[in-house]
């Protein structure tokens, strides 16, 4: 339903008829509207992890590599979806907040990146934070401008290779944990 009207748009009436049921049964398994939200907020984020788990299992050794790969990752995942990736990363519901348990698999896909920076030298917490918003930033520019397109998905590798350019993580020259001092 949220493809077809829009998340704001659910109604628990319709998502009860929608799977068969009575509006007042509903609410025996969902609370409120934002209930519901929660659930499909923990969802997507554990589908999320699943996928990155996978991804990442073939991990290249180099920074550049598993960078390109995350990133690729992500932005997959993130634009072929686009009221998923609402919910997840965008603030579009006023008043929901997940709840910690619909959260942990968030951090769990944060800790992964975080994990994977760490093997490659990169311990500090804007480096990271420079990454996200990289790479979030081409998904929304995607969904806004071109959606179904690859305008900003052709982008993603060429991002990616800046990022990595900017911080000097070429292995070959530089090993992990030893970046060249930046002036």
């Amino acid at each position: 339903m949220a493809r077809e009207v829009g998340l704001a748009q659910l109604t628990l009436r319709e998502v009860a008829d929608r799977v068969g049921m009575r509006a007042p049964s509903l609410y025996s398994h969902f609370d409120s509207k934002h209930a519901i939200y929660d659930a499909m907020f923990g969802q997507a984020w554990t589908e999320c992890l699943a996928v990155s788990n996978a991804a990442l299992a073939q991990v290249p050794p180099d920074a550049r590599g598993a960078l390109h790969l995350a990133a690729r990752t992500f932005f997959d995942f993130a634009v072929s979806d686009l009221p998923r990736h609402q919910l997840m990363n965008l603030r579009t519901i006023p008043g929901f907040q997940p709840s910690a348990e619909s959260y942990a698999p968030a951090v769990a896909t944060l800790e992964l990146a975080r994990d994977l920076f760490g093997r490659h030298g990169m311990t500090g917490q804007e480096e990271l934070d420079l990454y996200v918003a990289l790479v979030g930033g081409l998904v929304d520019a995607q969904h806004a401008n071109d959606p179904g397109g690859d305008r900003w998905s052709r982008l993603v590798d060429r991002a990616v290779d800046m990022f990595v350019d900017h911080l000097d993580l070429d292995e070959e020259q530089h090993p992990p944990n030893r970046k060249k001092e930046r002036s």
